[in-house]
């Protein structure tokens, strides 16, 4: 039963019921009380517990916010949440080491307080569930980036032993010979570029290993250690890298690699391009006597796109996958001066299937013609498919007005749909979609000085874009659950101008886990909100106690607002 990617609890006896959903490298624990019933008000939230594979004993998850104190002091310290439960009805939680085989055990507890302000725990429930590192073994692998620079737990690990430019590279440009002098340097990157970075490398020290060929599509190519793995396959490598704008002068980082593979691989296996406006692909494709495997998706190649962006790779493994790849990768490599009718009117432009058992996986390239755009057709499904829920993560949304703004708007205000979304940047009511209905804009680097007591300020983590997924999840709770993700930015341009990968899978356990995924970046960002407002409203971050005569609970619009209501019930 743990296998599963969804289990719920089973004691009868507890007030509330638990669902645990596997994500990659996290988990949803999500929460409700049992037959519609409110709680208590004495009720103050949840406690969470977990056990990892092999261990016999349960950990706290710890919470950042505590009780006030007879003097209404704010605690700084991290506390248990057993002694500052969650007051929320879901959590994702990073278990520290979610790659381990075997039951991750979960046992959550109500916690109430009297009168006394003293605690205690009612009936708890357990369920147990596998964490493991690959969504499917040995054939697909969703990966993410931890994309958390701005974050709490950064400045606990790292931000405190060393500025944050002795980790990241102030300059693109320079970032083939930065040498990071922070004194967690390792610990640090790796915590960074979490399962991505991490599952990406592992590939190309597959294929050197395997003596393997390997085909490369590079938008941004600046982070050394990768780069360092294509110089060691040598002649068996052919890359193709983006030359548009800041990627072509001689002294970019793009051209500085360029030059390095030309060394290495020859100059007959290094080819510039930028098809109708970019070459914005990532994709690896190995192709060995043993290892065959593609990497797509939105992660770029460079110390932006590993350590602070949120990005996604998918890594497919097969021959099938590997057929695909190949081909598109030799469709780029034979277009003609950048041709785009050209590249459109071959197969690679049209949805493929991906042979994988098991999984309806399909794969299409850009750039299309008019005969194979894809752009409204994924708009369509969009507004008129969406029969339960729409998650969404969309780097450049705001530079994208038309047909996925659209469908987007449409399904938002439909009062049936649950729809959870996140932008970059401010998009017409778009970028950040409040619990309570209202709309908040975010802009990150605005929100991380100057927090709320008890929080540290955090780096801004230099500038552009920290938001960079390109994923559309629809219906994950339904049969017909499908994702839409890739290095494709749902434009115009993405459609019919750039190279660009675009996956569609209609797969429940994968549409989940960008599910999660989307939650975890709404909630840590919609927190912003929050500590903003505390800010400007000079208050303190702090648990509610029990309400006195006439106030209302701290759960109250968890039961009355009709979208914190859909939240609660809909991930239980």
């Amino acid at each position: 039963m743990s296998a599963d990617f969804e289990v719920s609890g089973t004691n009868a006896a507890a007030l509330f019921d638990l669902k645990l959903h596997r994500g990659d490298g996290m988990a949803l624990v999500a929460m409700n009380w049992k037959n519609g019933k409110r709680p208590p008000d004495d009720f103050v939230g949840f406690a969470i517990e977990y056990k990892e594979p092999g261990s016999d004993r349960f950990f706290a998850l710890k919470n950042r916010l505590a009780f006030p104190g007879k003097d209404g002091a704010v605690d700084a310290a991290r506390l248990s949440t057993l002694q500052s439960p969650i007051q929320k009805f879901r959590w994702v939680h990073f278990p520290r080491n979610a790659n381990l085989d075997g039951d991750f055990h979960y046992r959550v507890t109500p916690v109430f307080m009297n009168s006394q302000g003293e605690l205690s725990n009612g009936l708890a429930q357990e369920a147990a569930i596998q964490l493991r590192r690959e969504t499917y073994p040995g054939q697909l692998n969703v990966t993410f980036t931890r994309g958390f620079v701005l974050s709490q737990a950064f400045v606990d690990y790292y931000a405190k032993d060393g500025d944050f430019s002795t980790l990241i590279p102030s300059s693109a440009d320079g970032g083939l010979t930065f040498k990071p002098s922070h004194p967690e340097t390792d610990k640090a990157l790796a915590w960074m570029g979490f399962e991505a970075r991490a599952a990406i490398i592992d590939v190309l020290d597959q294929a050197i290993k395997d003596q393997a060929k390997v085909s490369v599509v590079a938008y941004d190519l600046n982070e050394p250690v990768l780069v360092e793995r294509l110089e060691k396959i040598g002649d068996r490598l052919r890359v193709i890298i983006d030359d548009s704008g800041s990627h072509e002068p001689a002294d970019s980082a793009e051209s500085q690699a360029a030059k390095r593979l030309i060394a290495s691989a020859g100059a007959a296996n290094v080819k510039r391009q930028h098809m109708g406006t970019l070459q914005h692909n990532k994709t690896i494709v190995v192709d060995g006597p043993t290892v065959k495997a593609v990497v797509c998706g939105s992660t770029n190649f460079s110390w932006r796109g590993f350590f602070v962006q949120n990005n996604n790779a998918i890594v497919l493994t097969g021959p099938e996958p590997v057929k695909v790849a190949s081909a598109a990768f030799d469709s780029y490599w034979g277009v003609p001066d950048n041709n785009v009718s050209a590249f459109g009117k071959t197969g690679s432009a049209k949805w493929t299937d991906l042979g994988l058992t098991g999984i309806d996986a399909r794969i299409a390239y850009s750039p299309h013609i008019k005969s194979n755009a894809l752009l409204q057709s994924i708009a369509t499904d969009i507004a008129d498919g969406t029969t339960s829920s729409l998650l969404y993560s969309l780097a450049f949304l705001y530079q994208t007005p038309g047909v996925i703004q659209n469908a987007i708007k449409k399904v938002s205000s439909d009062n049936k749909l649950f729809v959870y979304g996140i932008s970059d940047k401010k998009v017409g009511g778009l970028d950040l979609q409040k619990p309570d209905g209202n709309v908040s804009p975010v802009f990150p680097t605005q929100l991380s000085k100057n927090l709320p007591a008890p929080f540290s300020e955090e780096p801004k983590g230099g500038g552009g874009n920290r938001m960079h997924h390109k994923f559309v999840v629809i219906d994950f709770d339904k049969p017909t659950a499908r994702v839409y993700l890739g290095s494709y930015n749902f434009s115009n341009p993405a459609d019919t101008k750039n190279g660009e990968n675009l996956l569609v899978i209609r797969d429940r356990r994968i549409a989940v886990s960008y599910m999660i995924e989307a939650l975890r970046i709404f909630d840590h960002y919609h927190f912003r909100v929050v500590q903003a407002e505390a800010k400007k409203a000079k208050k303190k971050l702090q648990l509610a106690k029990p309400p006195a005569h006439g106030q209302k609970p701290w759960f109250d619009e968890d039961y009355t607002v009709p979208r914190r209501i859909r939240d609660r019930e809909l991930f239980c």
